[in-house]
């Protein structure tokens, strides 16, 4: 399977809400994100559980445990190859209904402009 493009969600002002999710856990969360990141880039669709889950309106999460805190990054597929990471959150037992429906309306922004929703730095 050919690697998968990974495309981090961007809002118009040029926030990154990822990114800023990301400066905001531990070290050792990033990092783990961080490489849960790389699995989805190097697996695509093939990536499973436990690493993933699909959730529900075409938004799935990357899913990362640190002591009792479930993490998850959430994203959506946007082509044959492409991915596009929207956010991050932490959860209890399920990934909140305000989260899922962020992740939508960041899906619905970034296909009506592309250009204008793609954070083009580093991760």
């Amino acid at each position: 399977m050919p690697q998968t493009d990974v495309i981090i969600y961007q809002e118009k002002p040029g926030n990154v809400p990822l990114l800023e999710w990301l400066d905001d856990v531990p070290l050792n969360v990033r990092d783990k994100c961080i490489t849960k990141i790389e699995l989805l880039q190097e697996n695509g669709y093939d990536l499973r559980r436990p690493h993933c889950d699909v959730l529900e309106r075409q938004i799935w999460e990357l899913r990362v445990r640190r002591k009792n805190i479930n993490y998850r990054i959430l994203y959506a597929f946007v082509g044959k190859n492409a991915v596009l990471l929207s956010h991050g959150c932490t959860k209890r037992k399920e990934v909140p209904k305000r989260e899922i429906d962020r992740a939508v309306r960041n899906l619905k922004k970034y296909k009506r402009a592309p250009e204008a929703h793609t954070y083009y730095g580093e991760l």
